[in-house]
C-alpha cells in the first residue's frame, strides 16, 4: 500500500509541476488512467486532472469507478487540445490490459 501511494504521489507532483511550467499557457487537456480498488483500470479526459480524481473518489466521476473506489492515479497524458486528448482515450480504452500496464510501466 505504501508504494502504491509513492506511484500516486509521484503522478500528482509530475502533475503539479506541468501545471506549475504552463500557468500562463492555454488549458491543458489529460488522458489518465486510474486504478480502481478492484485492480481494474479505467481510462478517462479531463482539463482538470487533480479535481477529476477526487471527484471519482467521491463517486462524482464515471459510473465505472463510483462502486469501485478508492481510485489512484497511475499514469497521465498531456495534450493541447481536446481533440488530441480525446483520440488518445479512445486509444487506450482499444489497448489490451497488458499493453495498458506496460504503458503505465514505462
Amino acid at each position: 500500500m505504501h508504494q502504491e501511494m509513492k506511484l500516486q504521489s509521484s503522478y500528482l507532483k509530475k502533475y503539479r509541476d506541468e501545471i506549475g511550467k504552463n500557468k500562463m499557457e492555454q488549458k491543458k487537456n489529460y488522458v489518465y488512467m486510474v486504478e480502481c480498488r478492484d485492480g481494474s483500470l479505467y481510462t478517462g479526459w479531463t482539463n482538470h486532472l487533480e479535481e477529476r480524481i477526487t471527484a471519482h473518489n467521491l463517486g462524482k466521476g464515471a459510473k465505472y469507478t463510483k462502486g469501485r473506489r478508492p481510485v489512484r492515479l497511475v499514469y497521465f497524458e498531456c495534450f493541447d487540445t481536446k481533440e488530441e486528448a480525446l483520440r488518445r482515450e479512445y486509444a487506450i480504452k482499444q489497448l489490451p490490459r497488458r499493453e495498458k500496464l506496460l504503458l503505465i510501466s514505462s
